[in-house]
């Protein structure tokens, strides 16, 4: 309702909540956001769909295995 009491009519905008995307695709986001590359258009539709909880999941599995792939570097480097 407006301020004096009368109905305002709605437009006929369909508000769709965007789909979330699968694991896969949340790593495939995050992996690209460790190394700093992703389209306008790609991350537009990432902010909308993806679930926080495979966000948390996929940064900890991309931080370990960026760290444990440091380390076997070193391993291999250092006698």
């Amino acid at each position: 309702m407006g301020i004096s009491g009368t109905i305002i009519p709605m437009e006929n905008k369909v508000t769709e909540k965007p789909a979330t995307r699968s694991f896969s695709a949340t790593m495939l986001a995050v992996a690209w956001s460790f190394i700093g590359l992703r389209r306008k258009k790609d991350f537009d539709q990432d902010v909308g769909g993806l679930n926080p909880l495979y966000v948390l999941f996929a940064g900890l599995a991309g931080t370990a295995i960026f760290v444990g792939s440091l380390i076997a570097i070193v391993h291999f480097v250092v006698p």
